[in-house]
């Protein structure tokens, strides 16, 4: 029998082969996947803009050490020349910026490839634009899932609601959940793991003691756009909650939430971390301005960008005063609001008394940029969520299986028989949401994605694509960065669209002649599924991207 919500006289009903529940770069690689085997797909997005971390939590593109020596996957390297040939064919750039092969819009140093988030909007509308235009493709943005309908081992239905209240059911022969923290697998009744898993049930170095915890969930970071105007005066009204999170100490912090000094990502040793280091227009500087910097204004026409613009997505920023994924959907949206709250408090601070670089206090030129984000304030249009909810997998990929100091004596990650795809980022894991945890920061080898990770136990037509596969909390902390998330949904894509056309689950392709046959797909379309002999990822290499000398 159905279960979740039903359809009634008021909901309208629609159909297709395949039906992709979330539009950030999941989503979208899963979308393209299908429709390159043929099929007929709907895609829904909440907001606006497709891209999600990459756009809509305006998260710039956190990639491996070989995105610029290596192509993983031909249609992420697609998108990434997209980028780039949109800055060259509409904006302002000079001609040394225009001639630079690997061009870095931003010369941000968490990559290679910083860039504004609206491009990258345009650009993976594009790549889509072909598939609407032949009526193969649907998209609808403004629909939220709130149910679903199930029948034995299968989801037969996702009903979605927009913001006044109107709502439409979508059948579909498979679903794949894109969505930013797995909401389809509570919805319809996928088995699912949430929060934190114990030692004792992974044997993982850097698992928790104790029984599992669901609350205990990586801090959400709510993102903002800025630009520096050294002659204004942009100060904003005073959040209500401003002194409450300025003075918060947490007992594993070098100091209050608002200062300049943070706690080191991988030694845990008090860091200084100032807004400038220097003149703001240097190209390489490692202080917060120059991290997630998306455009540096000496790369365009002198006059085009006043001022350089950066993402400020820093742990000053981060929200760890209670989960953020609960299931109880008011609960929920009051700690991401509170989490908007936080930053927008951390601008005030740095634009009131913040020590200054050049002596003084505050820097009031500070000036929130919603026209960057697609918002009225500059902050996001939603919170960066590192995790949510993950599958039960056939597969679970442990720290056992891609850890350094898990692996003593390995010179690689675990070799998976039915890789669908590669990876490669650190385990990084942010303080959690209870308040008791500093960060885990540790070297992995590059690693594969097996396909049973993306394999439910029992459901047989739902697929997921993002940060929901069989990972555990410490795994998913190397594989929730955008590339590999990309190769995640082309993968579930391919899988689907294939399963669909044979006729059988997807779980019928795990091994043998099913299996040859979907990694030579995936291999045809230019995905690679083994990692060339790469070493560790240090310390020192946490991006893999540097400066030249």
């Amino acid at each position: 029998m159905a279960t979740g919500t039903p359809t009634d006289s008021r909901t309208e009903t629609r159909r297709c082969e395949i039906l992709v529940v979330g539009g950030g770069l999941g989503g979208v690689s899963a979308t393209l996947a299908a429709l390159r085997q043929g099929a007929e797909v709907i895609l829904t997005e909440r907001l606006p803009w497709l891209g999600g971390q990459l756009t809509a939590q305006g998260v710039p593109l956190d990639e491996g050490p070989w995105s610029e020596s290596l192509v993983h996957s031909a249609s992420y390297d697609a998108f990434r020349r997209g980028v780039r040939a949109w800055y060259r064919t509409h904006k302002p750039l000079t001609e040394a910026a225009r001639a630079e092969l690997r061009l870095n819009p931003g010369q941000g140093n968490i990559g290679s490839l910083c860039h504004e988030p609206a491009v990258a909007v345009a650009v993976l509308n594009a790549m889509l634009a072909p598939h609407v235009a032949a009526g193969r493709l649907t998209l609808l943005h403004g629909l939220a899932p709130v149910g679903a309908a199930t029948d034995g081992d299968l989801c037969r239905a996702v009903t979605f609601e927009t913001a006044d209240g109107h709502r439409t059911t979508i059948e579909a022969d498979r679903i794949i959940d894109a969505t930013e923290i797995g909401e389809l697998l509570p919805l319809a009744g996928v088995e699912h793991v949430l929060g934190a898993e114990s030692r004792d049930d992974t044997g993982e170095l850097h698992a928790i003691d104790g029984p599992a915890d669901p609350t205990d969930q990586q801090a959400i970071t709510w993102g903002m756009a800025l630009s520096f105007d050294p002659h204004g005066d942009h100060t904003i009204e005073r959040p209500a909650d401003y002194r409450t999170f300025r003075d918060m100490r947490l007992p594993f912090w070098p100091g209050p939430q608002f200062d300049w000094t943070v706690s080191n990502h991988v030694t845990h040793e008090p860091l200084k971390r100032p807004l400038f280091a220097g003149d703001s227009d240097e190209p390489y500087l490692f202080d917060l301005w120059h991290a997630r910097r998306i455009a540096w204004r000496r790369n365009f026409t002198e006059g085009s960008y006043p001022s350089d613009i950066t993402i400020a997505n820093w742990p000053q920023m981060d929200y760890w005063f209670r989960p953020s994924v609960t299931g109880d959907a008011d609960a929920d949206a009051a700690t991401a609001e509170a989490a908007r709250q936080l930053s927008l408090s951390f601008l005030y601070w740095m634009q009131t008394e913040a020590p200054r670089h050049d002596g003084g206090e505050g820097y009031r030129g500070l000036r929130p940029r919603g026209d960057v984000l697609g918002t009225q304030d500059g902050t996001a249009m939603q919170a960066y969520y590192r995790e949510g909810y993950r599958i039960r997998a056939e597969t679970t990929v442990v720290e056992q299986h891609i850890g350094c100091a898990a692996r003593p004596g390995a010179e690689t990650a675990e070799r998976f028989a039915d890789s669908v795809g590669i990876g490669a980022y650190r385990i990084d894991l942010h303080p959690n949401s209870l308040g008791n945890r500093d960060t885990v920061d540790i070297d992995c080898f590059p690693f594969q994605i097996p396909l049973g990770a993306l394999l439910p136990q029992r459901v047989e037509n739902l697929l997921p694509a993002c940060k929901n596969i069989g990972t555990t909390r410490i795994t998913n902390g190397a594989y929730r960065v955008h590339p590999v998330e990309w190769s995640i949904g082309e993968a579930s894509g391919t899988l689907a669209a294939l399963s669909l056309r044979d006729g059988l689950a997807p779980r019928a392709y795990r091994d043998g002649e099913r299996l040859a046959r979907l990694q030579s797909m995936l291999g045809a379309a230019g995905v690679l599924l083994e990692w060339p002999r790469f070493g560790a990822l240090t310390p020192r290499s946490r991006t893999g991207y540097r400066p030249p000398a």
